[in-house]
């Protein structure tokens, strides 16, 4: 690789009752030719066919975790707790990384001797059946800065890597769109942000935040204010506000 640098990337995957999606999601993981890996899976004591699906893997995952938890962000605090990498990202049932090379790709991206608080890439959206439908709506800015989320969640939060050292435990306060506050949260500490301007991620259409569109929209105004003041976030997002009442 022409970058000397190669960072152990933590993959978290947070799963509950996904039986139909887990096993693309873990063979996108092992699949990939970057080695220095770490693969972290949390489920939710599942009650569908998980378990075994787990078991047939367990082999090629580093640590599973299978107990209750208070939701998705309780799981994810537990899958931070256990990351040992250099990088964290989350990667949930249904999700796949772009290609088998795609990790591989990202780290070439890094300038030589330059170790990036955040890297993050671009979203591609798909169906259940993996079929491409169209790039993620928000698209990520050239130059990403903790602002830029004034205006949304420019970059999805499976495209976005943290350095470990920085990351934070998600804010259990929020259901639906803590991974929002905890991105803005990690851009604010960071002096060195990286785009690799590739397509990192393979996102499902239906998320926890698509089934829960209102509760979601309704969050995240909140998490706007709270980073951003009243007066900045009324005036950058008309458009949302109305769609938020309308819903």
């Amino acid at each position: 690789m022409e970058n000397n640098y190669l960072p152990k990337i933590s993959v978290i995957t947070v799963t509950y009752n996904a039986e139909k999606y887990l096993e693309k999601t873990i063979d996108s993981v092992i699949e990939q030719s970057y080695s220095n890996l770490e693969f972290i899976i949390v489920d939710g004591n599942s009650t569908d066919n998980t378990v075994n699906i787990l078991s047939d893997y367990m082999n090629v995952i580093d640590v599973v975790i299978r107990e209750l938890d208070r939701g998705l962000y309780d799981a994810m605090n537990k899958g931070i707790s256990k990351a040992s990498g250099d990088y964290l990202v989350f990667l949930n049932a249904g999700d796949v990384f772009h290609s088998l090379t795609t990790i591989e790709q990202l780290i070439r991206t890094i300038p030589f001797g330059v170790q990036p608080d955040v890297i993050y890439g671009n979203t591609a959206i798909v169906n259940y059946a993996g079929e491409f439908l169209h790039m993620r709506r928000l698209q990520p800015p050239k130059e990403l800065t903790w602002k830029s989320f004034s205006k949304g969640m420019l970059v999805c939060h499976q495209s976005f890597f943290a350095k470990r050292e920085l990351v934070e435990p998600y804010n259990l306060e929020y259901k639906f769109s803590s991974d929002f506050d905890w991105c803005i949260r990690i851009l604010k500490k960071s002096s060195f942000i990286h785009n690799s301007n590739l397509v990192l991620v393979d996102y499902l259409e239906e998320g926890l935040t698509t089934k829960n569109r209102k509760a979601s929209l309704l969050e995240r105004f909140h998490i706007m204010v709270k980073h951003y003041g009243l007066t900045r976030t009324l005036i950058n997002h008309v458009g949302f506000i109305f769609r938020l009442f309308l819903k």
